[in-house]
């Protein structure tokens, strides 16, 4: 097998045992025969000295490329870590759609210098990809498109292309458009090789190709990719105009960040946590949320603390607690993980509320019916009192009927008022189930035992 096409682990491990016995010519043979991408993966795999001593290996001519695949962290780390000199180097050998993804991490001076190193051209599709918000279509796309006229014969665009030499990486279709660049539907490559090639582009090319608005957000554009098994789609402009085109591959990044991002939120850290970063920035990072988990925690322990009498009559309820609060917060992370995703993929929305709402506290009666039955056994075997059985079984069901509102309703308010549910949701989602679980169990218990 080559090297190439071995495992990820395979290729780390061979890597970290060529630094380790210092055969370093075999080491370098090892990144340099791997895509930017893997190399940027290596390095987000090694510790920071390591990482030093492999950046050494890459070929500055693919420097650029590693770079725009690295997370945003390790990728200011690199940048700060290089010179003016070589950091427009890097810059000036990239393509121009990868060079939008890594100026805005660049020094100002190092921009000026890049920018006024271009040709016209280059910088006004530099610019028009620029003006597009990030995590967009118009971020996404490339300007880089291959357009025919709808009058052409396919002869015609054959011979084109024969003069062309290359076409662009992934070019599946090419996209047609009038003289004012209007788009009008696309051309599979397949279609252009094996139909009459005396019919004309008009006769044989796809209408049903629709374009993606250029602000459109690029979570929604990987939802289009997924749903219509797209490799390529054009971006077309409000005034129907044909401004480039996202491949599959774009798509495919943004995929994996949501994908990070959604589990990186689940412990509320952040998208450019490095596992190997060093300890003072990874211990600020977490130590905000940390402080608010903390916070949630006091409220739920003044809310005991209101019952302490109680707990000091009946000591079985100190028992018993972590219980009702626990099965509360599993059942509540089952319902907000639900509706998070369901919101990322664009499935929830409030007009579906109402059906949600209904089906998760129907899901949350009938699993509270049956786990508060056995833990009410549970409590009867280990006190021997119907009493008691009773308050953990009403606890149960009122705090999982809870949670199941709770998980429902949290994403979509804060989704509307522009917080990212991933994010915050879990934190608010612990704090009422912790709450309203102890509240409930201590409440009857109050109202119960005399």
């Amino acid at each position: 097998m080559s090297e190439t096409a071995a495992p990820k682990t395979s290729r780390l491990d061979d890597l970290r045992h060529s630094l380790a016995q210092g055969s370093m010519r075999h080491a370098h043979r090892l990144v340099n025969a791997l895509h930017p991408a893997e190399i940027a993966a290596l390095l987000e795999s090694l510790p920071a000295a390591k990482r030093e001593i492999v950046w050494g290996f890459i070929d500055p001519e693919i420097e650029g490329e590693v770079l725009v695949e690295l997370n945003d962290q390790l990728r200011m780390d690199r940048i700060d870590g290089m010179d003016a000199d070589e950091l427009i180097a890097v810059a000036e050998g990239m393509e121009v759609d990868d060079l939008a993804d890594l100026i805005g991490d660049l020094p100002e001076e190092v921009t000026q210098r890049v920018l006024h190193s271009m040709d016209m051209q280059d910088r006004e599709r530099l610019n028009a990809m620029l003006a597009y918000p990030e995590d967009s279509a118009g971020s996404l796309m490339n300007v880089d498109t291959v357009t025919v006229r709808p009058d052409a014969t396919l002869e015609v665009v054959l011979r084109y292309l024969r003069m062309r030499g290359e076409l662009p990486e992934r070019t599946d279709r090419l996209f047609v458009v009038t003289r004012l660049d209007r788009y009008m539907g696309a051309l599979d490559v397949t279609r252009l090789l094996t139909a009459d090639p005396e019919l004309t582009v008009g006769e044989v090319m796809d209408t049903a190709i629709e374009g993606i608005a250029p602000e459109l957000a690029a979570s929604e554009v990987a939802v289009l990719f997924q749903n219509r098994d797209l490799i390529s789609a054009p971006v077309v402009n409000a005034e129907g105009k044909l401004v480039g085109r996202i491949t599959i591959d774009d798509v495919v990044d943004v995929i994996q960040e949501q994908a990070d991002h959604s589990m990186k939120s689940m412990a509320n850290l952040q998208d450019d946590e490095d596992l190997f970063s060093s300890i003072i920035p990874s211990t600020r990072r977490r130590a905000v949320w940390l402080g608010i988990n903390l916070l949630t925690a006091f409220l739920a322990s003044s809310i005991v603390s209101v019952f302490e009498d109680t707990i000091q009559r009946v000591v079985a309820l100190a028992v018993l607690m972590p219980i009702v609060a626990s099965m509360g917060g599993i059942a509540g992370t089952q319902t907000v993980t639900l509706i998070v995703r369901g919101l990322a993929l664009g499935q929830v929305s409030w007009s579906s509320t109402r059906w949600l709402l209904f089906k998760e506290a129907s899901v949350a009666l009938l699993n509270g019916l049956l786990w508060a039955t056995v833990v009410g056994i549970y409590a009867y075997l280990l006190f021997h009192t119907w009493m008691i059985t009773t308050i953990m079984f009403m606890a149960m069901m009122i705090n999982l009927l809870a949670a199941a509102l709770v998980g429902v309703t949290v994403p979509l308010v804060l989704k509307r008022i522009h917080v990212d549910p991933a994010l915050a949701s879990g934190v608010i989602l612990t704090t009422f189930t912790d709450c309203i679980g102890f509240a409930a169990l201590l409440g009857l218990a109050s109202l119960l035992l005399h």
